[in-house]
């Protein structure tokens, strides 16, 4: 059966970061618009899942735009913390966005949990992980998900990427994402994992 190809997108994101990426893995022969050239808020996000949540953004804004939509929702989940803080991985960044004061706050979370892990070999575990959701008129919809395994560094390292990329260092790495080359992380990460499920329909 042949898999109809998508030759426009609209990026259901307004987080710049997650814009650019999604841009990246897009073949370039595809246009694309986002929520800034409508003028559009995000949606509440209500769902307790990654999936949950990149399907009410891609609905959402399908149906404004009418326009076959990509979501994404992701975030770091850190085992020592319950897998805190999951979907609310940008809310713990306040209204701003300001993913210092989040990186800060996960720092004084483990420290409660594991006093002087710093000085020690322990490793805090963690993971990126991405659901992505294609919706849109006349289109099957279609969620899937992807993600990284590796820990949190002693410290935050590196000024690539965004979000808490500079605190996460993938496994058999000894880079945070924050420290990577763009085209060195985009190989690995959790959103080309879940990209490639949904490769072939571009």
């Amino acid at each position: 059966m042949l898999v109809k190809k998508i030759k426009e997108i609209y990026i259901g994101s307004n987080n710049k970061g997650k814009l650019r990426e999604i841009r990246d893995l897009l073949p370039k022969r595809i246009k694309i618009t986002t929520p800034k050239f409508y003028n559009i808020k995000s949606p509440k996000e209500t769902s307790k899942s990654f999936k949950g949540n990149s399907l009410i953004k891609a609905k959402y804004y399908s149906k404004i735009s009418r326009k076959i939509c990509l979501a994404d929702d992701s975030g770091l989940e850190i085992d020592l913390l319950n897998n805190s803080p999951g979907i609310y991985s940008s809310r713990w960044a306040g209204k701003n966005n300001n993913f210092n004061i989040a990186i800060k706050k996960i720092y004084k979370k483990i420290n409660k949990k594991k006093k002087n892990w710093i000085n020690t070999k322990f490793k805090v575990k963690a993971r990126f992980r991405c659901a992505l959701t294609l919706y849109g008129p006349n289109f099957k919809t279609v969620t899937v998900e992807g993600k990284i395994e590796g820990r949190i560094s002693k410290r935050k390292i590196g000024s690539n990427g965004f979000g808490y990329d500079p605190i996460f260092i993938p496994n058999g790495k000894r880079l945070t994402f924050g420290q990577m080359k763009p085209s060195v992380k985009h190989k690995i990460d959790h959103r080309i994992k879940a990209f490639k499920k949904i490769r072939k329909f571009f």
